[in-house]
């Protein structure tokens, strides 16, 4: 089967109402398996999406996005609007109401105040989390009853729904978390990996990069959900064993993001056991070029820092010849079949933001060849490699471990190696990599490699909060704990002031103008070569119940809903 026949069926699947479940727990276990392993059950610490997915079965933010990428609420009782009062007249203010009668899962009541001690921790600066942008330009965050928190901007925000909305800005309890502010909060072993929620499910042990059990949370506002008793979430492995254990054996009831070749896909559904299920959002495969130099014979506080810049990834001559070299449909081809689609965008959905001014659709070796010669970058020695300035152009090139992956990097090492660019070739266990422990040398945040290859997505269907990952500010640094989404250290004067601009400017298209220029600067500046727009692509069991496949959010977004299917 190919895959544009199983998008077509993923479109029927998640379409599917949920039964009405007979009791709480009724349906026994369910068993998820993430081939990434979860490392963290707080995504304020943690910038992968593994760890983000796994900590919305436990806490949730006051709105999410549906499968639509219409925001609805959650712990709110409705999404605030200017026309409904919530916003202010001058866009400076959002003010949410707290759907009453909501407890955490130890059964005390969630106020206010615990979504005022959530905006305090993120945006403490010595705390290094890693979804401070979603904050941006919040003055403060005010308790003003217990069931109603307002939010003040430093300037008018047309687009206020950047904290506490998705599954990236989930609300953490205040009496849990409070002796884990700023330097201490990675030191919270025992709050980090076992958080009290308001969600469907209560973790009951937290083993990382391997399994985590839960058990429905007895406390959770709908008495009849969730379905199962328990969880079991097994991470690790690879995309390949994911997919057969869910479509093949039958061992688990749900696979995420199994990144693997069409074909491999197509042979799995064969097993009978489950169905895949996909569809496309903003998520992009894409090569990061490090701004600094990564270089170990630096000392450990200033490696791969503002302090040293690369020694000559910043030159565009360099980083559009390497991009120039790359044949990215056949990187589709190999890699996605259906599932995926060539881009030169850092955010090419919704369509109405995705920037039409580039194009990288052809490979050309010759002219990137040419553009490295004129720049007076060239093989002086005679063994294959160009300098810059006396610098052999030699890099690291790093991802995380995954066939497709490994693909992508032997075919764009011999690619590079055509314009006299040399490559070493890393990958490392992608709980290692997506972990965002700050002492490990291997995590994406830290980068200590020339460039490395990844995919991420934002949530919902504005991608303010996540161009501004963008900033100069937003660098991952030994001070922040090695935290924050400005992964390339890019850092551009024009960049932060059209930001700026995005973040007062009201109205679906002028706010998609800004939005594509702000991606073609940082696209076109080097602080990025993308690669492949890739359908998010899991699969269930066919016996799982109530799955509608979310690219706007968190992929459990709803397992609350899940049930076992009877009479399959």
């Amino acid at each position: 089967m190919k895959i544009k026949a199983l998008l077509l069926g993923a479109i029927a699947s998640t379409a599917m109402a949920p039964m009405a479940f007979a009791e709480r727990g009724s349906d026994g276990n369910v068993s998820i398996i993430y081939w990434q392993a979860p490392s963290i059950m707080n995504p304020f610490l943690s910038g992968g999406t593994k760890d983000v997915e796994a900590a919305s079965l436990v806490i949730e933010p006051l709105a999410r996005y549906d499968q639509d990428g219409n925001m609805v609420p959650f712990l709110a009782s409705e999404i605030p609007t200017v026309e409904n009062g919530g916003v202010s007249e001058d866009l400076t203010s959002i003010t949410w109401k707290i759907t009453p009668g909501i407890t955490w899962s130890d059964g005390t009541p969630f106020t206010s105040a615990d979504v005022k001690f959530t905006a305090d921790y993120c945006m403490d600066p010595d705390g290094g989390c890693a979804q401070v942008t979603k904050f941006e330009g919040v003055t403060s965050v005010e308790a003003v009853d217990d069931l109603t928190v307002k939010v003040t901007f430093d300037a008018a925000t047309p687009f206020p729904y950047g904290p506490f909305v998705g599954g990236e800005s989930p609300i953490i309890q205040a009496a849990q978390f409070a002796n884990c502010m700023g330097a201490k909060a990675p030191e919270c072993t025992t709050e980090n990996f076992n958080p009290i929620g308001t969600g469907p499910f209560v973790v009951t042990e937290f083993k990382p990069n391997d399994v985590i059990t839960l058990k429905a949370n007895d406390n959770y506002r709908d008495p009849a959900k969730p379905a199962f008793a328990s969880v079991t979430f097994k991470g690790g492995g690879d995309a390949t064993a994911a997919g057969r254990a869910v479509m093949e054996t039958g061992e688990f009831d749900y696979a995420w993001n199994l990144q693997l070749a069409p074909e491999v896909i197509a042979q799995m559904q064969e097993g009978g056991k489950g169905v895949p299920v996909a569809g496309f959002g903003p998520l992009v495969e894409r090569i990061m070029l490090n701004q600094t130099n990564p270089s170990p014979d630096l000392p450990e506080g200033e490696r791969a820092t503002a302090a040293h810049p690369h020694p000559f990834l910043q030159d565009p001559a360099v980083y559009k010849a390497m991009s120039m070299a790359i044949d990215r449909p056949l990187l589709v081809e190999i890699g996605y079949g259906q599932a995926g689609k060539v881009t030169c965008n850092w955010v090419p959905a919704p369509a109405a933001f995705n920037s039409t001014s580039m194009t990288c659709d052809t490979q050309d070796i010759e002219g990137a060849n040419k553009m490295l010669d004129d720049a007076g970058i060239v093989d002086t020695d005679g063994d294959g490699v160009r300098e810059k300035d006396g610098v052999p152009l030699k890099i690291v090139y790093q991802t995380s471990t995954n066939a497709v992956r490994q693909d992508f990097q032997a075919l764009i090492k011999e690619w590079w190696s055509q314009i006299g660019i040399q490559s070493e070739l890393r990958n490392i266990n992608a709980s290692v990599f997506f972990g965002g422990d700050p002492g490990s040398p291997d995590t994406f945040q830290k980068f200590y490699a020339d460039v490395e290859m990844y995919a991420n997505t934002f949530n919902g269907t504005d991608p303010q909060s996540y161009l501004g990952n963008g900033l100069c500010d937003k660098a991952p640094r030994p001070d922040s704990q090695w935290q924050g989404e400005n992964i390339s250290r890019f850092c551009n004067e024009e960049f932060d002031k059209l930001h700026g601009q995005l973040a007062e400017t009201a109205g679906l298209e002028d706010r998609a103008e800004i939005a594509k220029k702000l991606n073609d600067i940082i696209v076109q500046n080097g602080g990025m070569i993308p690669l492949v727009h890739r359908g998010r692509l899991s699969a269930h069991s066919n016996t799982l119940g109530g799955v509608v496949l979310n690219v706007w959010d968190s992929e459990l977004w709803n397992a609350a809903d899940w049930y076992r299917k009877t009479g399959s």
